[in-house]
């Protein structure tokens, strides 16, 4: 821990701040009292709250509840928290008071004392931990998603729509229940893939609506208590027009501060994007398995060495890496799971770790994602003689015959052609009664996908 952080006692045994700190007596306790996990809340959050700050204190400027150069001040001082100048001083571990109290007055202490203003009755004016720590996670939350993970996924979407477009041309043979299917263009299966993180960025964003509304001029329960008229709506206005984000003020302050519903169903959209991004990952890797004695219809970039002890083995660390995020992402859910679901009466208080894990969540996959679309996903080649040559082998392609000469007819030349080791095709010339021709056409894989 850095001086600036080191509890003091004077000779009596109280706390004292040291000098070098900004913080002052509330975050020294908060210090001394949970030194637990070693986890502080990431820089989006604190910039969150910054834009708190300073949005209020303009706004109580304006309203004349604080005298102008004092607004100005703390507006100021509220900034550089903003821009991270500041971020030493926010040294709190995530497990303490579930409001998130003592984060919110590190903060008013911070600004408090670069603005030589009082952490309270100016820099809090109008506030509460109870608003004012949710409407941080909300818009740390937002930002996150808005610049980071979009982004990232549409890049990736991008990356394997790409490929789509680049595999097209390549049947290879379907596969359910883990046996082979009937033949599908790899092309195809590409293009289920684009679409899955399609649909998981069109359910993220979805999930945002719940995440526009801040709980701001709700103070301690809901009613308000303390708050000037007019003060929630401009300040979050000052918020949105900074952010460039549509943030509102909540339709009802007391399921905004008494429930965490729109940061649990936000979680619940991340969480589906990690189990398709499982499924993703878990294809192409064994889709790339081999070389030589696995599927190996795709070739994946060899990125580092795979063995410390087999020389030349290559193995699919990337897609590796984003099934570790997906399953942390999982477990992230979980946690925010238990933790909404923890409020009590008039307020949440697990908030915290869930900010915590939420916006750590939202950083893993658009890390993961963009990883995974420039290390893996744009490298893939496909191996277009092994993908073609496993549907000519393939008994599923019995399936087409079906239609022509029954079911059950077609099922004993699969039974006979899968015990003598020869292709449908083979054993179909002997038994089936169709001419070359048409069995040809039938067996044509271009004529099933």
């Amino acid at each position: 821990m850095s001086d600036a952080f080191r509890i003091e006692r004077d000779t009596m045994g109280e706390m004292r701040v040291p000098a070098a700190a900004l913080y002052g007596a509330q975050t020294a306790r908060a210090l001394a009292n949970f030194p637990i996990g070693g986890q502080r809340f990431p820089r989006s959050f604190i910039r969150a709250l910054g834009l708190i700050k300073s949005a209020a204190a303009a706004v109580n400027g304006r309203l004349g509840h604080l005298p102008p150069d004092r607004a100005q001040a703390i507006a100021a001082a509220a900034e550089q928290v903003v821009e991270g100048r500041h971020d030493g001083e926010f040294a709190i571990d995530i497990f303490q008071t579930g409001s998130g109290t003592s984060t919110n007055m590190n903060a008013n202490e911070v600004i408090g004392r670069l603005a030589g203003a009082h952490p309270n009755d100016d820099v809090n004016r109008g506030q509460s931990s109870n608003d004012a720590i949710p409407a941080a996670l909300h818009i740390a939350a937002a930002e996150s998603v808005a610049a980071r993970l979009l982004p990232a996924m549409r890049q990736l979407a991008g990356s394997l729509a790409r490929k789509a477009a680049e595999f097209h041309g390549i049947i290879k043979m379907g596969r359910t229940h883990l046996q082979d299917a009937v033949p599908i263009r790899m092309g195809q299966e590409f293009g289920g893939y684009a679409h899955q993180v399609e649909a998981a960025r069109e359910r993220i964003e979805a999930a945002l609506a719940g995440i526009y509304e801040l709980p701001l001029g709700g103070t301690a329960v809901g009613t308000g208590l303390n708050a000037p008229p007019e003060f929630a709506r401009r300040t979050i206005a000052e918020i949105a027009r900074r952010t460039g984000l549509p943030f509102v003020e909540a339709r009802n302050h007391f399921e905004a501060q008494a429930a965490r519903d729109a940061a649990c169903f936000l979680s619940g959209a991340l969480r589906s994007y990690a189990v398709a991004l499982t499924k993703i990952a878990n294809d192409i890797r064994w889709l790339g398995s081999g070389p030589r004695c696995g599927l190996g219809e795709l070739r994946l970039p060899a990125v580092q060495p795979g063995s410390s002890i087999m020389p030349g083995k290559v193995n699919p660390v990337i897609a590796e890496s984003l099934l570790m995020v997906c399953a942390q992402v999982v477990g992230h859910d979980a946690a925010i799971a238990w933790c909404a679901a923890a409020g009590n009466f008039e307020l949440n208080t697990m908030m915290p770790v869930m900010a915590y894990d939420l916006l750590e969540a939202i950083e893993l996959l658009a890390a993961g994602s963009a990883n995974f679309a420039e290390k893996l996903v744009d490298g893939l080649e496909a191996d277009r003689a092994r993908a073609e040559g496993y549907v000519e082998q393939s008994l599923a392609m019995g399936t087409a015959l079906a239609p022509e000469i029954g079911y059950d007819k077609a099922a004993a030349l699969v039974k006979e052609a899968h015990a003598s080791g020869r292709t449908i095709r083979e054993v179909a010339r002997e038994q089936s009664g169709l001419s070359e021709e048409r069995l040809n056409a039938l067996l044509d894989p271009e004529s099933q996908v």
